[in-house]
């Protein structure tokens, strides 16, 4: 077959074909010199077994190979589609260059017609628009035709940042250029919303692609982890390949749930242990939270997340939300971002962000940057549900600095809307959610936390017990604020957040 149209087709027939074949093996147990056969298989991210009869073996035997055949076919014509797309011509006469059709999908809604550049992975058109209330928060329409850099800067922050750790050999690995160029292998699909991209006429199916339901492959994960390339061709359909931050992550199935797997920066790796502290001090003050948790592997912390976004949510991050309207130029970010959100109908927005700016206050947060908080809504009916729960909490506590600079208070800065947490408290309307009374054991869980055992390779006591004194002064400070007979909220433009990016977790020199 030789048109893409042809091979999409095909990926079609066998997704559905493989669908119906048994998964798994056969494995065999000698018990008394008798040998006995199991059909063993995972499901769910859980281990499953059935014991054989003689007449089931021969027959179960040819499906699980056939099977196997089909996908490696698939996985095959998966990527000969993406790397080799139909040609075009664009407008400007340059040359030709690798383009394919594709529908930018809502779910099962088609949304949009787009043209893909094969090795850029931007956007180099947008067709007919099908349905422009699905299309992404904050790309508008004018007279039925879509915004093309707005939806190319939605489709770019889809993608793994270029200044993740690590993502330079993965590159290299996977013989990439850049990043974006993942977004049509995994047909743009994530485990944060349900927006994915479908090759045109091929028939492909929300059902029978998404990771919400469907299992995907370590592959990429395996590569962004720093292992090298162990199979080829690589199956690319991974939800790795749309997560975004500039930390070492990835996801995994663990007992049917997909979860979240963090690193932290160097010369500290203390993200993951801050990441369970402030689940703690949220839990202590009522603020709805992910919960993580941390593992080990070669001697290195990461933090564990379930996701909390399912099939019929999705999460739509603060950076979209403020572009939905124009910033005047005499508004605030912070009053900005209430505008918007009360003008699509988001509820619980301004105790949600008092609840995020005394915790990152707290915590001394220097990365709460636009796209690490955000409103959940309903991914078919498009009503909003409310804030997010407060997830990505990590840079904080200090973590990339030494006890000198975290006692000079002038070096801890923060985002989103002001660049000081004394100026971002100002913005805080009420105190009086605060149980100050619960955090009377904060110094003990900190040094707790940080004081584990394999965590000793990376801190001393010394830093341990200044992060958690530090952290017990700022309590102290809320609360004489939240008593304070005379204290209003003050919202004005002193002090802005300039650039509201990530942080970028490299080497300093």
């Amino acid at each position: 077959m030789n048109s893409s149209s042809e091979k999409i087709n095909r990926i079609n027939e066998l997704t559905v074909e493989i669908g119906t074949l048994p998964k798994g093996y056969i494995s065999t147990k000698t018990v008394s010199g008798k040998t006995y056969f199991y059909h063993q298989w995972s499901e769910n991210g859980s281990k499953k077994s059935r014991y054989l009869r003689d007449d089931e073996i021969k027959e179960l035997s040819e499906l699980i190979e056939k099977r196997k055949r089909l996908q490696k076919e698939l996985s095959s014509l998966k990527q000969s589609v993406n790397t080799a797309p139909t040609r075009g011509k664009t407008s400007n006469k340059r040359a030709e260059t690798d383009t394919i059709k594709w529908v930018l999908m809502h779910k099962r809604i088609p949304v949009a017609e787009l043209e893909i550049d094969g090795d850029s992975g931007s956007i180099r058109k947008i067709g007919k628009v099908f349905n422009e209330l699905h299309l992404p928060v904050g790309v508008p329409v004018r007279r039925g035709i879509a915004d093309r850099a707005a939806l190319n800067e939605w489709w770019a922050d889809r993608s793994i940042p270029a200044s993740r750790s690590g993502v330079r050999e993965a590159l290299e690995t996977l013989n990439l250029s850049n990043t974006k160029a993942l977004l049509t292998r995994c047909f743009g699909l994530s485990l944060s919303d349900q927006y994915w991209i479908c090759p045109d006429g091929s028939g492909v199916t929300w059902d029978s692609v998404n990771f919400f339901g469907n299992a995907f492959s370590n592959d990429i994960g395996d590569i962004l982890f720093g292992a090298g390339r162990k199979k080829n061709p690589l199956d690319f359909s991974s939800p790795d390949s749309t997560s975004d931050g500039n930390l070492k992550k990835r996801w995994k199935i663990n007992d049917g749930k997909r979860c979240l797997i963090k690193g932290g920066s160097n010369p500290y790796r203390q993200q993951p242990l801050n990441e369970v502290i402030a689940t703690e001090i949220m839990k202590r003050l009522g603020i709805p939270c992910v919960n993580y948790s941390v593992i080990w592997n070669k001697g290195a912390p990461y933090s564990v997340c379930e996701d909390f976004v399912d099939e019929k949510t999705e999460l739509v991050p603060a950076w979209r939300i403020i572009k939905t309207q124009k910033q005047s130029n005499s508004d605030s970010l912070y009053r900005h971002f209430l505008k918007c959100a009360d003008r699509l109908g988001i509820p619980g927005v301004r105790r949600f962000l008092d609840e995020m700016i005394v915790l990152d206050y707290i915590i001394a947060n220097e990365d709460r940057h636009l796209n690490n908080f955000g409103a959940l809504r309903d991914a078919e009916t498009l009503e909003w549900i409310g804030m997010a729960p407060v997830y990505d909490s990590g840079s904080s506590l200090g973590y990339d600095k030494t006890v000198p600079l975290m006692l000079d208070q002038s070096e801890t800065v923060c985002k989103p809307f002001k660049k000081h947490h004394d100026e971002q408290l100002k913005l805080v309307s009420s105190f009086d959610w605060v149980d100050f009374g619960a955090l009377g054991d904060v110094k003990a869980l900190i040094t707790e936390t940080l004081s584990e055992e394999n965590a000793r390779a990376y801190m001393d006591d010394s830093r341990i017990r200044v992060i958690a004194e530090l952290t017990c002064r700022r309590i102290k400070n809320l609360e004489a604020l939240a008593a304070s007979n005379d204290r209003v909220q003050i919202i004005n433009n002193v002090d802005e957040v300039g650039k509201n990016v990530a942080a970028d977790y490299g080497p300093k020199l």
